[in-house]
């Protein structure tokens, strides 16, 4: 499977709870949170995700943004199966072009992984940030 196979989708309707809710439970950075929490995140937040052609999702992420000076990506993950193969890329890629995003001229993050990554969109580590990342356009 190639990243050109794929199907991408801001439709949340679309979107497979029942896979997003239980790996986000498990993530570091999502123990303790509820299933009616997680769901309410992606309903209060600009969501993407990738699909498989028999439309099994194996990738989304989730930002909350003012649209023109802040945007703060959260829960961008892809499936382990297809971890390595440009999907990750692609979810910042496809955020960062999206014309309601577009403009947005002030992106951060915080994460323990992969910061190559992020870096490749011109990420930084915030001095006294601990993880935290910061792209300035």
């Amino acid at each position: 499977m190639t990243v050109k196979e794929i199907r991408i989708s801001y439709d949340q309707s679309e979107f497979d709870f029942d896979l997003i809710v239980p790996f986000i439970q498990q993530s570091y950075w999502g123990k303790g949170r509820s299933h009616k929490d997680i769901v309410a995140s992606f309903k209060n937040s600009f969501v993407i995700g990738f699909f498989l052609p028999n439309e099994t999702q194996i990738a989304w992420a989730r930002v909350t943004s003012d649209m023109i000076y802040h945007a703060y990506i959260f829960d961008l993950s892809v499936i382990k199966e297809f971890r390595g193969m440009g999907y990750g890329k692609k979810l910042v890629t496809e955020l960062m072009v999206h014309p309601e995003l577009v403009r947005v001229s002030g992106w951060m993050l915080s994460t323990r992984m992969h910061h190559k990554l992020y870096r490749q969109f011109g990420f930084e580590d915030v001095e006294h940030g601990g993880c935290m990342f910061l792209k300035k356009v």
